[in-house]
């Protein structure tokens, strides 16, 4: 019923959120009840309708949140609404609906309650997962890139600037506290910082292609999700080669979707290790790919997530694709 889906998608904020007296609207709909409120743990009630002034509602109201007890008077009942095993506020119905039907609605909207606790939860491990991937810097890679700095300063000061300069911005951007979301341009800018650092401490034995279409630059997708991908060819792929490898990054647009690979000739992997990585199973040094598939799947949907294509010896390939377009994700 569309009543019931439009109640369910406003309790989903909580009972203090700012679609409390809407879901209180839509609930004396589906009651036909002369009045319908909301309480909160504080005792805040929004109503829709109209509460008889003879009965105490607010008495009645703090006896349900004390007792955690239905409390009926006259012909107003208020339920207790309980998520997850705890008391998360209280529904006040007047009229003449029956019991069996009030007991329908209380659990619909614990239900949504359960929702919006269970994406809050979420959206609460996806910010903890990306302030860690913030702060995984490898040492090795910091104290590589500064010392063919510090090695350049005297016989060549101009390309020890440009580099200091390049590991700033690569700091900068890995670190700063950018908002949840920036541009497909300023991924490959932090990827082009990277690979130039990275190519300055393992010389021939890196060789890098990037090409990005330019109707994708604009394109907004969630912070540090291309960049940990290049990272990972690198460590896992090249540096354990002996002879080295090529890196190559495309981005280019397929209809309404934006597709972004990351390629490597490396060492490649059995398809379980990627499975177990992408599920999270991996050692700390590989925690990116499992976090930037899950932050995808949280904002784009199920279909969303990395496609990774690799075989022992054979090299890996990483695919992102995302709507050119997608409903609250700007930068």
């Amino acid at each position: 019923m569309e009543t019931a889906r439009h109640v369910s998608e406003d309790l989903v904020d909580g009972l203090s959120g700012p679609r409390v007296r809407a879901a209180a609207r839509g609930i004396r709909r589906l009651l036909a009840a002369d009045g319908v409120g909301l309480a909160d743990l504080s005792g805040r009630l929004l109503t829709a309708g109209a509460l008889p002034p003879d009965v105490e509602v607010h008495s009645m109201i703090e006896q349900v949140l004390h007792t955690e007890n239905q409390c009926r008077k006259a012909e107003v009942v208020a339920l207790p609404l309980i998520v997850h095993d705890e008391l998360a506020g209280v529904l006040v119905v007047a009229g003449t609906a029956r019991m069996t039907a009030l007991r329908e609605v209380a659990g619909l909207s614990e239900a949504a309650l359960e929702r919006g606790r269970l994406e809050a939860s979420a959206e609460d491990a996806a910010e903890a997962e990306l302030r860690a991937l913030r702060a995984e810097i490898s040492p090795h890679f910091v104290y590589n890139a500064l010392t063919v700095i510090a090695g350049l300063v005297r016989p060549d000061p101009d390309r020890s600037r440009e580099l200091m300069l390049d590991f700033a911005d690569y700091i900068r951007y890995s670190l700063a506290s950018h908002g949840e979301y920036t541009t497909v341009a300023d991924e490959f800018h932090a990827i082009e910082t990277y690979l130039a650092l990275q190519r300055a401490v393992l010389g021939d034995r890196l060789r890098v292609q990037v090409r990005v279409a330019p109707e994708v630059l604009p394109v907004a997708i969630p912070y540090l999700v291309l960049q940990p991908l290049v990272e990972n060819a690198v460590r896992h792929g090249i540096e354990h080669r002996s002879g080295g490898g090529t890196v190559t990054v495309l981005g280019e647009a397929e209809g309404t979707d934006c597709v972004i690979s990351v390629d490597d000739d490396g060492v490649g992997m059995e398809p379980g290790t990627a499975e177990r990585l992408l599920a999270g199973a991996g050692d700390s040094t590989s925690m990116g790919l499992a976090n930037v598939d899950r932050r995808l799947r949280n904002v784009y949907g199920p279909w969303f997530g990395l496609v990774v294509e690799t075989a022992d010896g054979e090299g890996t390939r990483v695919v992102v694709r995302v709507p050119r377009f997608q409903p609250g994700v700007m930068p």
